[in-house]
């Protein structure tokens, strides 16, 4: 079984920044995917960043140039740099990653953290 855990969400005022951190672990051969995903309450849950297992990287348009995802795959943990952050922002942030659980198979499993709050004030 894997086990995912995210931090670093807390209160921050409108231009400031926060770093979260999700690290899985368990029974992991290799992470492919490591997205990070918020959700606001009454919206829909969002992909604000990907990075595949090549450090291929994929924003949300609305945080493109703000935000910054990054990866240490010795430390199975994916990082979600955030910047110049806006009341927007609010929202439980998510990370889910894909896993592949042997060498056996290139299937891989999804997993998801139980989420961080990330409160930004004007």
């Amino acid at each position: 079984q894997v086990h995912v855990v995210e931090s670093g969400g807390g209160l921050v005022q409108a231009g400031g920044s926060l770093r979260l951190s999700c690290v899985a672990s368990g029974t992991i051969f290799r992470i492919n995917t490591m997205d990070w995903y918020r959700q606001a309450p009454g919206k829909q849950r969002e992909l604000v960043a990907r990075i595949n297992s090549g450090d291929r990287t994929v924003y949300a348009d609305s945080v493109k140039g703000r935000f910054t995802v990054s990866r240490d795959d010795a430390k199975n943990t994916v990082y979600l740099q955030m910047n110049n952050l806006k009341p927007e922002d609010t929202a439980v942030y998510l990370c889910n990653v894909a896993v592949r659980l042997s060498s056996v198979t290139l299937l891989s499993n999804d997993y998801w953290g139980q989420g961080t709050q990330v409160t930004v004030s004007s």
